[in-house]
């Protein structure tokens, strides 16, 4: 037999660790209860902003899960543990809910309580110890205990902060549904870099008003021709009497419709057009409309008004690579 090379020992120690930590989700994930419900029925009736807390590794998983309730709707801000018993206690205020996390339960985050009791706010623990003082001082206390953390030395939390983690990215995405909070309002909250650049709006990126290329239904095929030709979208859309989108023509469509002519000088917008166009609401994100140009392998959409069929503009891929959405 083979000696085991270096490689495989190294790969089998990472699976061993990875191991440990989907054992320690899948243990999270079983025993979610009825705390859970009430960690996040206070942090629905919040109505000033919710107060992340912890120290050491649990600190840094603190600023992440702050963060993530920020950028989702939700007022939130970490208050280090620490500085908190020297003088940014003041970040509390009442109506405030406080998020501390420490996973022995025993930590300087205690040193918040008074702070925290003062106020009369709601306190929610995050804790792997349901003896220790923090859970015992919580209103609600959220278990997220391991029975082994990978560290080969059993020192360094692992496992732990991962479920830390993973709970309140869990306690975020439950916020984001029961508040109905929309791709429109996370781009208002994300303006900037490549995330804001596809969260921009497809209304204001499409060609509308004299830009945007429609026709009649009766357009002669010549008509349709100068139409495509001088917007240069490769496509127009197709309205009816009442300005409904009754179709588009493309220039796939321009080429169908000549070769199966008996007399091209016959044809009109409607015996060219496209019946049942791909089309997008102007409210959409160009991160969707991106979505819907590579699923169906189009380069352009009509964009209608919300729960309208009166065409508002067109949007071309070349507009989203413009914007930096591609």
């Amino acid at each position: 037999m083979s000696a085991r090379r270096p490689s495989e020992d190294r790969t089998n120690r990472a699976r061993r660790v990875l191991d440990i930590e989907v054992r320690a989700l899948a243990g999270l994930r079983d025993r979610l209860d009825a705390s859970f419900t009430r960690a996040l029925d206070l942090l629905l009736a919040c109505r000033g902003k919710i107060v992340v807390t912890g120290i050491g590794k649990a600190g840094i998983v603190g600023r992440k899960i702050a963060a993530t309730l920020a950028s989702t709707g939700s007022s939130a801000v970490f208050l280090h543990a620490a500085e908190g018993s020297h003088g940014d206690a003041g970040t509390l205020a009442r109506g405030d809910v406080v998020l501390a996390i420490s996973y022995s339960g025993e930590t300087e985050v205690l040193q918040l309580l008074p702070v925290i009791r003062r106020f009369d706010v709601p306190l929610i623990a995050m804790t792997g110890s349901a003896t220790s003082s923090l859970a015992r001082a919580a209103d609600v206390m959220l278990d997220v205990s391991v029975t082994d953390e990978g560290c080969p030395l059993g020192l360094a939390p692992m496992a732990s902060t991962t479920t830390m983690m993973a709970l309140g990215d869990a306690l975020a995405a439950s916020l984001v549904e029961e508040r109905g909070f929309t791709a429109e309002d996370f781009a208002l909250l994300h303006p900037g870099g490549a995330l804001g650049r596809k969260l921009v709006r497809v209304d204001d990126l499409m060609h509308s008003g004299e830009e945007m290329p429609v026709v009649a239904e009766t357009a002669s095929l010549k008509d349709v021709l100068v139409e495509m030709t001088t917007k240069r979208l490769g496509i127009t859309a197709v309205v009816d009497a009442a300005g409904g989108l009754a179709g588009i023509v493309t220039d796939g469509d321009l080429r169908r419709g000549l070769e199966r002519a008996a007399d091209i000088r016959t044809l009109t917008a409607r015996d060219l057009m496209t019946r049942t166009p791909k089309t997008i609401a102007g409210s959409a994100i160009g991160g969707q409309a991106l979505a819907v140009m590579e699923r169906h392998k189009i380069t352009a959409l009509v964009v209608l008004g919300d729960g309208s069929r009166k065409p508002l503009g067109v949007i071309h891929l070349h507009d989203l690579l413009r914007a930096g959405i591609v």
